[in-house]
């Protein structure tokens, strides 16, 4: 048995497992506390963050958080663990994994070529002695690309979710959502509805809609109603054109079930939707969201904390290799994340860890409006993830998500972080707004001074 334990000025703190160390190590987050195994002070978070850098990475392989056999997360992680992609970073321990990323010997083929290497365990590990800037650093070494009708993840490129939510599902009001979406160049990771009625009928009704629309105007991106994969493998059985497949998913058995779901159910979906071949230039066709808090909501977590819960969700991501993967970071409320230091912090981590593990993530740049955060802590968050090379954020109108009622990144959010840091949509979007002239045929990040056509074209039909 491993003794965990570090002494700082001559008093000792004792550890029981690995999984104490990982949860006694993370940066403060009420959500932790609401578990009963924060730190309780900020000493004993520096014990546990020196007994974690000293521990050699092979200690995951055999000291599990969650039992093997209870737990089908933990035997996918264990089971589906590429040993030769890990072999050159085997002799390392945590904190000389860390010391290691963030050196060039770390380049972005070598981040690449281990990422199946890295248990979630190891990335949330190492993420627990990283400084944010250091978190970017590395994130931003990580290239991960996605296709489906346009390429994801080059670069300097930043791709936005087209988000045109209506609390009474009125196509209406969610056309002209999506034009305004449209016209400030927003819509390029997918054009995705969260349905306020949730059901096979209606589901199926917004994605006739949706493809319509991109149909008509040969946009080169792809849709998605963010419905329960049960209803998406109905629909499709019903013959809906149905792009993405979307469902939350977390880093436990447990968690997922409170969900409804597991991991042949998402194989099904997945198999579903490749077999109607709709990509044009990929068939990564799942969408998955997740967020720090959800299996400690769902009572779910086995004393794990919450991060290291969240980075366990990205291994259930990474075996049916999404499109997008996006980190709803403040959406669960106060509760998990209180405030906008942490929200900043979590968001940064889940990016982090996500990329380094070979996905392509996005992050839902949000809060509830009960959380100790406001819009000037979002504007931080955004403009350190699209720092970090970020694969998409979201877009709402007005940044106010009318019908799930929390605040997230708006249109001109989108388009103030692609002028500052010189970054530009996917490559096939970005054809598609100068052709239809929504942006200048320019090298840069610029709106047309004339209305497009488009405008006129799509008001005459909705009318």
């Amino acid at each position: 048995m491993r003794d965990y334990r570090h002494t700082i000025n001559q008093h000792t703190y004792l550890f029981r497992d690995l999984k104490e160390v990982m949860a006694k190590a993370t940066p403060a987050r009420s959500g932790d506390y609401l578990a009963g195994v924060g730190a309780e002070s900020g000493q004993e978070r520096v014990a546990a963050q020196m007994t974690l850098a000293a521990l050699p990475l092979k200690i995951f392989l055999n000291d599990v958080v969650i039992p093997y056999e209870t737990d089908e997360v933990t035997r996918l992680i264990i089971d589906d663990h590429d040993v030769r992609a890990f072999e050159p970073i085997a002799h390392l321990t945590v904190g000389d994994f860390r010391d290691w990323l963030l050196s060039d010997l770390a380049d972005t083929p070598t981040l690449q070529s281990i990422a199946a290497g890295i248990m979630p365990e190891m990335a949330a590990a190492v993420s627990k002695i990283m400084r944010v800037q250091d978190l970017i650093t590395v994130s931003k070494k990580c290239s991960v690309i996605s296709q489906f009708r346009n390429t994801i993840g080059l670069t300097g490129r930043l791709a936005t979710r087209l988000q045109p939510n209506h609390p009474t599902d009125d196509t209406s009001g969610i056309a002209a959502s999506i034009l305004d979406g449209l016209l400030y160049g927003a819509g390029d990771a997918v054009i995705g509805i969260n349905p306020a009625t949730d059901n096979v009928q209606q589901v199926t009704k917004l994605l006739g809609m949706l493809d319509e629309v991109i149909q008509h105007y040969k946009i080169p991106t792809q849709s998605c109603v963010l419905t329960h994969v049960t209803n998406t493998i109905l629909a499709i059985e019903n013959g809906a054109p149905v792009d993405l497949v979307f469902q939350s998913i977390a880093g436990t058995e447990a968690a997922n079930r409170s969900f409804g779901i597991n991991l042949q159910l998402l194989d099904e979906a997945r198999q579903a939707a490749l077999s109607l071949n709709r990509g044009t230039v990929g068939q990564n066709v799942m969408y998955f969201e997740t967020g720090q808090g959800s299996a400690l909501s769902a009572r779910a977590n086995h004393q794990v904390d919450q991060q290291t819960c969240e980075a366990r969700a990205y291994a259930v991501a990474r075996k049916f290799k999404p499109l997008l993967i996006n980190s709803v970071v403040g959406f669960i409320g106060p509760e998990y994340l209180f405030d906008g230091k942490q929200i900043i912090r979590a968001g940064l981590e889940d990016h982090f860890c996500g990329k380094l593990m070979g996905l392509p993530m996005g992050c839902d740049v949000c809060y509830t409006n009960h959380a100790e955060a406001d819009q000037d802590d979002m504007d931080v968050l955004l403009t350190l993830l699209g720092t970090a090379g970020c694969n998409f954020i979201m877009g709402v109108p007005g940044s106010d998500d009318i019908m799930l009622n929390y605040q997230t990144t708006s249109f001109h959010d989108a388009l103030y972080a692609r002028r500052v840091l010189g970054l530009r949509p996917a490559p096939e979007f970005e054809m598609w707004l100068k052709s239809m002239a929504i942006f200048a045929d320019d090298t840069h990040v610029r709106l047309n001074d004339e209305i497009p056509a488009l405008f006129f074209d799509l008001i005459q039909r909705l009318n």
